[in-house]
């Protein structure tokens, strides 16, 4: 077979074979357009039926509606009815309280109309009373008023004839009368004043004594000691130029080194030691009686000695510090204020040791803090720290008591502490009673016999300035300053001062004296008023 049979065979079979694919595919189509009529068809018929259902069921739920609809208006209609019957109940019903409530106010104005008509007769009558009355009173005052201008003529012609016999006019008698009214009044109450005084003065005397004598006997205290001198002994007269040394270098390295004067003259067996700063003096009194000891005294020697001194001198005045505020009975107090007490030890005033007479200031206020039911602790801490600043008064400026002021600020002590210090010398007002004991147990510690000592110098200038501020007022014929200045008697001229006048001269003075002059303890100011008559025989 050649090619070209092949060739139409296969054409002819691949003919036969599209034409049966294209048969078969158009009797698909045709079945599968027959099954979507059939599910149109039957799909109608069932819409058709669900149409005719719901219809009815619609026409069904109108029916029900409309019915429901009646019954629902007519139970509305009903149910306005009701409540139309009830509003108008409700109104009658108030209508009806209104109207008897109106009934009622109507009653009670009427009733209240006939009260006030009755009221207003009555105020008339008064009234009418009352005019008759003003009548009557205007009649009396007139005749009142006649028999006062009788009066006053009557006293005006008394006042003359009384002019003229006691040859004086109105206004020099009113004059002479207010005078001696005065003048009366002024003596009884210058009498009462001092029966007052003197009952309280006593009163508080008693008192005081006896809570200061009880303090001053539980509380012992030393007497003066040295001021600015200190005296070392020596073995023999042959120390004294060992002291002095070559050429005077060993008592140049000592005084260098100390900054005390060493004064070595004629006294035999002693070297005198000069100087203001107590713990200077003191370390050169240690330092001088060590290298006696040692025996070798040279100017290395000296230095070395006078450091070691210093040391031992410092732990002296802490333990010194420490055993104060023991010995008094309080705790607490800053480090540096514990040292500046212990210096204190070598410090005097007046010859008295200020170390003692802080703790003996402390144990007193204490003791009178107690008896008055006070603050003893307190009392305690400001009696000890009130001369804190004389531990460095001669290293800084101002008077002690600032500089103890601003101490105890700078340590952080309580104001009042502060305040204590101030106060105890009056600069400032004490603000607490525990102040004033302070200043009251100074004043005992200063003043008691044994404590001072005061040159004769100020001893006789306070005498003079004490007579002279007495002798400055008017009236005044002598004073004299008598018991060593406790007491100033003032004679006065009894023709210019009577007994009352001579009671505030008294307090006058005493107020000068106390704001002009500067005195240990109290000062009696003792006004003396003597009237004499002389008369000679012939």
């Amino acid at each position: 077979m050649n090619l070209l049979g092949i060739s139409s065979l296969f054409l002819a079979n691949g003919a036969a074979i599209g034409l049966g694919v294209a048969l078969g595919v158009v009797a698909v189509a045709a079945v599968i357009l027959l099954v979507l009529y059939i599910r149109h068809v039957q799909k109608t018929k069932k819409a058709e039926l669900e149409l005719g259902e719901a219809s009815e069921r619609a026409q069904k739920m109108v029916a029900e509606a409309q019915a429901e609809c009646k019954a629902l208006k007519k139970e509305a209609i009903l149910e306005a009815k009701e409540q139309e019957l009830k509003l108008r109940n409700d109104f009658e019903r108030e209508s009806k309280e209104k109207r008897a409530e109106l009934t009622k106010q109507e009653q009670r104005l009427t009733q209240r109309e006939d009260n006030l008509d009755k009221r207003e007769d009555s105020l008339t009558k008064k009234s009418d009373a009352l005019e008759q009355q003003q009548k009557k009173l205007a009649e009396r005052e007139q005749e009142i008023k006649k028999t006062q201008d009788k009066i006053n003529h009557q006293h005006e012609l008394m006042v003359q004839e009384l002019e003229k016999v006691a040859q004086l006019t109105k206004d020099e008698a009113k004059t002479l009368l207010t005078n001696e009214i005065l003048d009366e009044t002024r003596h009884d109450v210058a009498l009462q004043v001092r029966n007052i005084e003197q009952t309280a003065k006593e009163e508080a005397t008693n008192e005081a004594k006896k809570i200061i004598t009880l303090a001053i006997q539980r509380c012992a205290a030393d007497h003066t000691s040295e001021v600015t001198v200190s005296t070392v002994s020596l073995p023999s007269d042959d120390m004294k130029a060992r002291i002095i040394g070559r050429e005077g270098r060993n008592i140049r390295a000592l005084e260098n080194a100390t900054g005390i004067e060493f004064i070595i003259d004629d006294t035999p067996e002693v070297v005198i030691l000069s100087g203001f700063d107590p713990i200077r003096r003191e370390v050169a009194r240690l330092s001088l009686e060590k290298l006696i000891a040692d025996g070798r005294i040279h100017p290395a020697r000296i230095e070395e000695t006078v450091e070691k001194v210093k040391k031992e001198l410092d732990n002296e005045i802490k333990q010194a510090g420490e055993s104060a505020m023991f010995e008094v009975g309080i705790f607490g107090l800053h480090p540096e204020l514990i040292k500046l007490i212990g210096r204190l030890k070598y410090r005097t005033s007046y010859g008295q040791n200020v170390y003692r007479h802080s703790i003996e200031v402390a144990l007193l206020a204490g003791l009178m803090a107690q008896e008055l039911g006070l603050d003893v602790n307190f009392a305690k801490r400001a009696g000890l720290l009130h001369d804190i600043g004389k531990a460095v008064d001669h290293e800084q400026e101002g008077t002690h008591i600032r500089l103890g002021a601003d101490l105890a600020k700078k340590y952080k002590e309580n104001a009042n502490i502060v305040n204590a210090i101030e106060a105890h010398h009056g600069d400032v007002e004490p603000k607490t009673v525990e102040a004033v004991l302070v200043a009251a147990a100074d004043a005992i510690s200063g003043a008691r016999p044994g404590a001072r000592r005061e040159t004769g110098t100020n001893y006789v200038k306070r005498l003079e300035k004490l007579e002279e501020i007495a002798s400055g007022f008017n009236g005044v014929e002598k004073s004299y300053a008598i018991q060593a200045g406790r007491e100033v008697r003032v004679v006065v001229k009894p023709d210019q001062i009577d007994d009352a006048q001579a009671l505030f001269l008294a307090k006058d003075i005493a107020k000068k004296i106390e704001s002009e002059l500067e005195y240990p303890g109290q000062i009696k100011v003792n006004v003396i008023r003597e009237f004499r008559s002389v008369e000679y025989a012939k």
